[in-house]
């Protein structure tokens, strides 16, 4: 949600102790620039990532020219307790005080997006080797993953005699199937046991075409000068033969370009038809994180009315490749039909970096410091280095383990500082060690929290929160 630019807008910004210089730093310029009033409750706590909706209910205390209150993004539970104790709307902000500009400045997700009108057939190859249980894992799949269709890759040796049981057992699992092969014998099979669509036909077998009584996808005899086709095309449709046309995708460095301008004279030829392109051959076969090439391919489609897509997802580099094309298919709808870029409206494809870094001041860093009291540290990652904040305590380094060698070097030299446990050690390796990764891939970091990875950002389980039976008044964030 973002704050509409109103001055009557009044948000009452909910935040521990030790938070609140940098909230009220970040809060100032943001509501002059967005438009709105606010003010800043601090509650009696340490740590906000530790409040709940119960225990800010009991000393929430907004005031009446408030519209709304925010609380932390780290505050998870039954907002209940906090609709009984003020009549406002109540949101949940960002978790990290970094993103509150990016939450009041983004713009909505558009009501209607998610819309598509490209299909993605997911090849499985090499079925004839492969085991009935491995085709059903990898279909399951495809199809969680986004994919319209199975597509059943046979091998040229042919015929297959699994082809039939493999494929009724695929369309028995509620799958739309298509069948990867020239082979007229095993096609026939393939369709009588429920394939819907047939890859690929020309000179060879265009004439079986009309018997399996199915749609088919044409290629030209010859990719490079597209011989042969008009020829299959016309003779398809003067027998009925549904069809779309595929111009034959080349690799990078073996006709790519060509490639390129040969879909656009097919769409020029047939302003009409249907035409599917085969991306795996770029995905695949190009060294590089598959994300922005299966990206670029949708748009194009997009623009060309390509309307579906073949590919698969064998070379590790090209393990999403589904459920890439499936969230490139929807920006690329949205951003065509509303005639807008297609950036700032889905960031899941974003995966190596993230679009904007935010970085605590190094004031912040030692007034923090400064300012805490308990035995707990705090993690950055800001200026190319780790930083490690305690109680009067602030070690910084690039190198994580520094930052630890400096640790045990203050805590052997101050005795009135906890000794860490194994636990404890292990944990802030671990955090520091995210921290480092997030800096020399130009990532946000924030301590307990996943790193963005976009569409493969698993969620991760929360270790710092994990206190016993303890009230969230003491501050304790011992993992």
């Amino acid at each position: 949600m973002t704050a509409a630019a109103n001055p009557q807008e009044h948000i009452h910004f909910v935040t521990g102790r030790l938070a609140q210089h940098a909230l009220r730093e970040i809060v100032k310029p943001l509501a002059e620039e967005v438009g709105f009033r606010y003010s800043v409750d601090v509650l009696p706590i340490t740590v906000a990532a530790l409040m709940t909706p119960a225990w800010i209910a009991r000393h929430l205390q907004a005031p009446k020219r408030a519209t709304r209150v925010l609380i932390p993004g780290h505050c998870l539970g039954d907002l209940t307790p906090l609709a009984a104790a003020t009549p406002l709307p109540v949101e949940i902000g960002p978790r990290d005080l970094g993103q509150l500009a990016r939450f009041f400045q983004a713009d909505p997700p558009p009501q209607d997006y998610g819309k598509f009108d490209i299909e993605i057939l997911a090849e499985i190859n090499h079925c004839p080797r492969l085991s009935r249980a491995e085709i059903q894992r990898q279909a399951a799949q495809f199809a969680r993953a986004g994919a319209d269709w199975i597509d059943v890759g046979c091998d040229p040796d042919g015929p297959w005699p699994g082809v039939r049981d493999t494929v009724r057992a695929l369309c028995e699992n509620g799958h739309r199937v298509s069948i990867d092969s020239f082979n007229p014998g095993e096609v026939a099979a393939a369709v009588r046991a429920g394939a819907e669509l047939v890859l690929s036909v020309n000179h060879t077998n265009r004439d079986a075409a009309a018997d399996w009584g199915t749609e088919v996808v044409a290629v030209p005899d010859d990719p490079e000068t597209l011989r042969g086709l008009d020829t299959t095309v016309e003779q398809l449709a003067r027998q009925g033969v549904p069809y779309r046309i595929d111009p034959i995708l080349s690799p990078i460095g073996f006709g790519f370009a060509a490639s390129m301008e040969r879909a656009l004279t097919i769409r020029k030829r047939y302003p009409t038809a249907e035409m599917m392109l085969g991306i795996g051959n770029l995905t695949e076969l190009t060294e590089v994180d598959s994300a922005g090439i299966n990206t670029l391919l949708l748009g194009f489609c997009q623009e060309l009315r390509i309307g579906s897509v073949l590919t698969t997802q064998v070379i590790p580099w090209a393990q999403t490749s589904v459920m890439e094309c499936d969230l490139a298919r929807r920006l690329m709808y949205h951003s065509i039909q509303h005639q807008v870029l297609p950036k700032h409206v889905d960031p899941r494809l974003v995966m190596l970096r993230d679009p904007q870094i935010v970085e605590l001041p190094a004031a912040s860093m030692r007034r923090l410091a400064a300012e805490i009291r308990d035995h707990n540290y705090r993690i950055h990652a800001a200026r190319g280095e780790v930083h490690l904040l305690g109680r009067q305590l602030h070690l910084h380094d690039a190198d994580p383990m520094r930052v630890m060698q400096q640790l045990q070097y203050r805590l052997a030299e101050d005795a009135t500082r906890k000794p860490l446990t194994p636990e404890h050690a292990f944990y802030l390796g671990y955090e520091m060690c995210k921290a480092a990764t997030a800096l020399g891939l130009g990532k946000n970091y924030e301590q307990d929290e996943p790193l963005d990875w976009g569409l493969l950002t698993r969620p991760k389980k929360t270790h710092r929160l994990q206190t016993s039976g303890q009230d969230p008044a003491s501050g304790s964030a011992t993992p």
